[in-house]
């Protein structure tokens, strides 16, 4: 097996797909909306790439968190909000909120194990400051690092009542980055004590059974390196500071922020310390490129996948979904800024 997930080209694999697929052998794999129709044809996608390998708990991820950052749309699947609706509601009644974002994620959960996806690249622990960029923003859960860890456990604790296994993300802490990393790279310029506030939610949450890096520089821990690509960042940070001890992941390689080609960011990451490489826009070249250049998967990151894994049972049931969207849009309907996110986009699939 080798440490990368890879993205797809398009609704079906190729043969080209399916034959290096069955060489390599790749951790797993991601989805984007090129790769996505409607619920016969994505069921039958996730059951090839599993039937590739002649496993069940082979991880097909998705960035499916709601608001902008959603590859399953309506009118085939209900919109969900971004956690922004979250913090709103939080400032009004956190009890509530957790509620409400308990029952959003496992809403979530049951609309991908329907289409047998397994693991959602939520939540989002980057703590909002008053610079953070555009990229992040309404994605975040709120600016108090407690308030974040508490929706951000109701999202985990959501997604595992409906069988899928989250993703803590942007480990060590993104909310600080004034540039897109898609675009350019950021230079995270604060103190030590400062970012004491950035660790919180995922120190809280340390227990996680996936988490993924930033592609941003912590001048304070390594000047030269991306958390992605720092060792002293994954160890002595990441896996020291917060104490996470799950199964690590990098961001998308392909963004900007980025340098090299593709299969050389690859193979550093995993050098650095992190378990898998994510390369998603399902290149064919790209993929054998990175095929050629990675080690196999490490025996620690082997038992940290399976152990992560063994958290996914996949169930579909209509009648609970539609009691969480409806209980969800009750919830949220209790702030103007949830009713406009939830009026007339939810209920239906």
């Amino acid at each position: 097996m080798k440490p990368v997930i890879f993205g797809l080209s398009g609704l079906t694999l190729t043969n080209e797909e399916k034959r290096l697929f069955r060489d390599v052998e790749p951790a797993g794999y991601i989805l984007f909306k090129r790769n996505i129709e409607n619920r016969t044809q994505l069921r039958a996608l996730t059951d090839s790439v599993r039937s590739l390998h002649g496993r069940d708990d082979v991880p097909v991820l998705i960035d499916q968190e709601g608001g902008r950052v959603a590859r399953m749309r309506a009118p085939e699947w209900p919109e969900f909000p971004a956690g922004g609706a979250f913090d709103a509601l939080y400032d009004l009644a956190p009890i509530t909120a957790i509620e409400a974002a308990r029952n959003n994620a496992e809403a979530i959960a049951l609309t991908l194990a329907e289409v047998g996806i397994n693991v959602d690249c939520l939540p989002v622990l980057d703590v909002r400051v008053p610079d953070t960029h555009s990229a992040i923003g309404d994605r975040a859960l709120g600016s108090d690092p407690l308030q974040v860890a508490a929706l951000g456990k109701a999202i985990l604790d959501g997604l595992a009542a409906g069988g899928v296994v989250g993703v803590v993300k942007h480990m060590p802490g993104q909310g600080r980055s004034v540039v897109d990393t898609h675009h350019d790279l950021p230079h995270v310029l604060a103190s030590e004590d400062d970012l004491e506030q950035d660790l919180a939610p995922f120190r809280a949450l340390k227990n996680a059974a996936m988490g993924m890096t930033g592609h941003v520089v912590y001048d304070i821990w390594d000047n030269l390196n991306t958390a992605t690509m720092s060792p002293f960042v994954i160890e002595h940070i990441i896996r020291g500071k917060i104490g996470f001890d799950g199964l690590l992941m990098s961001d998308d390689l392909d963004m900007n922020a980025l340098t090299g080609d593709v299969a050389t960011r690859a193979a550093n990451c995993v050098a650095a310390g992190l378990d898998l490489a994510l390369n998603c826009w399902g290149r064919f070249d790209e993929m054998v490129a990175i095929s050629e250049k990675l080690p196999d998967i490490t025996e620690a990151a082997r038992v940290r996948l399976d152990r992560a894994m063994a958290g996914s049972k996949l169930a579909f049931d209509a009648d609970r979904l539609a009691f969480l969207l409806a209980k969800r849009d009750q919830l949220l309907a209790l702030t103007d800024v949830g009713a406009k996110l939830t009026h007339g986009a939810t209920g239906a699939a």
